[in-house]
């Protein structure tokens, strides 16, 4: 898969989560030394910039990525509304932005729209956790590569649970982000959901799916829990 450059070397972890679950393989790096010695092989696919640790710093990085022998390209900030007017007369050492809090969906299309331009894009886009992968581009599912025969909501209802590993939802946030907020069924459709996904996964794996006693489920466990 090819790989984003992440910078700073600790970028905000929304950033993270966001470009994990959306199935994009990324090195956080710290400075252009870091940038060389940790570019694969087939080269950065392009790099995500973010401003948390100073907006000074950030043009710095992205200058010396512009000035290598072979530029890498493409690059996408991501800073703060109060940062904008700072874009002015740097045009040429990135190629797109993005505000801060992010937009999911705008996130994802920008960074798509970015890697597709420069034949570098991800596809197809996978979401794996343990022995689990979906493909969000086919609608596949996957145990251990055993194919799992998923109806189009068990599907949706487990690709949401496995893009946010870790956090509890209750059934009526379930039922608003993956119905809709138009969807007048009750919250006995998310148990019903649950049950059927947990018997096609069968005995092995159906803990992958917890009951929180009062609250509602979590998928597995966080992949963002301090050491």
């Amino acid at each position: 898969m090819n790989t984003l450059l992440l910078f700073p070397e600790s970028p905000p972890e929304e950033v993270i989560r966001l470009l994990d679950s959306l199935g994009y393989s990324i090195k956080t790096v710290g400075n252009p030394s870091a940038a060389l010695k940790l570019e694969p092989d087939d080269g950065w696919a392009g790099a995500i910039l973010c401003t948390n640790q100073g907006v000074d710093d950030t043009f710095n990085f992205a200058r010396s990525l512009r000035k290598r022998d072979i530029p890498v390209r493409p690059v996408l900030l991501v800073l703060d509304q109060k940062e904008l007017s700072k874009l002015d007369l740097r045009e040429d050492v990135f190629d797109d932005f993005c505000l801060s809090p992010i937009d999911t969906a705008e996130f994802d299309a920008r960074i798509r729209r970015l890697l597709f331009r420069t034949g570098r894009g991800l596809s197809p886009k996978i979401v794996e956790y343990g022995p689990l992968a979906l493909n969000l581009e086919t609608y596949q599912a996957a145990l251990d590569g055993r194919p799992l025969d998923l109806t189009f909501m068990e599907y949706e209802l487990l690709k949401f649970l496995a893009c946010h590993p870790g956090k509890v939802f209750s059934r009526e946030t379930l039922l608003s982000r993956v119905w809709g907020y138009e969807y007048y069924g009750g919250a006995r459709t998310v148990d019903v959901h649950v049950r059927r996904l947990r018997a096609k996964m069968g005995e092995r794996h159906e803990q992958l799916i917890e009951t929180v006693r009062s609250v509602g489920y979590r998928f597995g466990q966080s992949r963002w829990l301090k050491s």
